[in-house]
């Protein structure tokens, strides 16, 4: 089978479930074969050949300050004139779409972006894409040189191989260096740690929007959220309203998830919104007016005030739990 490069994001050598879902599809294709940065120890191997890689090709970054992006699409592109893989796999985000965009460059080739499925034919993988605020599906194929497709975090769900492999470990020196023009990281600060899943990651997600009133009223969702053990989101109008960070934005302009639940209250359901968590598998709505767009998608919809509602599940739950 033709090989099919994937890069495979981790913490400390536990692959994020987005680079999961890459091998998933990869295995669809071909034989999956593993890009990580810096080392890979024998636990992430090990990990990789559950999930079907054959291959772990380990960068070694030419110190520790290059920019990121830039060093995963020079050995990507390194690797691509080597194994003339069948499609390059990649999480779709600011960083994986600047990857995919830089190497599509170098490989003068076709890229696909934030696709929800990959499937193998004869002319070459296909992609699908949900397009105008997840009105339409679109496929698309890449016609002239390697396909570099980026996938949409929590589009498939993963699953590890019939068969798990032990895959060979190859340390990848960097053929050219990095170019000067680019970035370069000058400091670096860990991000405060919440306890809460990452939210594209996340399989509950718990948002709030306008209708929460204050920053005091979105400290509900975030209890909520805690609660359920969730990730916390927001609208586009309770970011801009400073309530919570810009990062924790769903929506055509901000980040996309797709749970198994998805609760959202004092939030309307624009259009740009219902494009970032239309794909969840079951979602809730919490509104106090009916006619609220989000209950056209909602599966369960309750009309009322959230500073009702949201106290009174916390409380409900919490008894439950005894």
């Amino acid at each position: 089978m033709s090989t099919v490069l994937v890069l495979v994001h981790h913490d400390d050598g536990v692959i994020r479930k987005s680079s999961l879902e890459l091998l998933t599809l990869a295995r669809r294709l071909g034989d999956p074969a593993a890009v990580v940065h810096g080392d890979a120890g024998d636990a992430l191997a090990e990990a990789l050949g559950r999930h079907g890689v054959t291959t772990v090709y380990a960068i070694a970054p030419p110190d520790p300050e290059s920019y990121r992006p830039a060093v995963e699409a020079l050995a990507l592109a390194q690797l691509a004139a080597r194994t003339a893989p069948v499609a390059v796999l990649i999480t779709s985000g600011p960083s994986g779409t600047e990857v995919a965009a830089r190497l599509a460059v170098r490989l003068d080739g076709g890229i696909i972006t934030d696709a929800v499925q990959v499937r193998a034919e004869a002319g070459g993988p296909v992609a699908t894409q949900s397009v105008f605020a997840g009105a339409w599906l679109v496929e698309g194929r890449v016609r002239r040189g390697t396909p570099v497709i980026t996938v949409r975090p929590n589009a498939v769900t993963p699953e590890p191989a019939a068969e798990p492999v032990t895959p060979q470990v190859e340390r990848v020196e960097l053929a050219e260096p990095v170019p000067a023009a680019v970035p370069r990281v000058v400091a670096r600060r860990a991000k405060a740690a919440t306890g809460r899943p990452e939210l594209t990651e996340a399989t509950v997600v718990v948002a709030g929007g306008r209708g929460v009133g204050s920053a005091e009223g979105f400290a509900l969702i975030e209890r909520l959220a805690d609660e359920l053990g969730a990730a916390v989101g927001a609208s586009r109008a309770a970011t801009d309203l400073t309530w919570c960070p810009h990062e924790l934005q769903i929506g055509q302009t901000g980040k996309t998830v797709a749970p198994q639940l998805y609760l959202a209250g004092g939030i309307s359901g624009a259009i740009q919104h219902r494009a970032g968590m239309q794909g969840s598998r079951t979602i809730v709505a919490i509104n106090k007016d009916p006619k609220a767009p989000i209950f056209q998608i909602a599966d369960f919809g309750v009309v009322g005030d959230v500073h009702t509602v949201l106290p009174a599940l916390i409380d409900e739950i919490a008894k439950r739990r005894g």
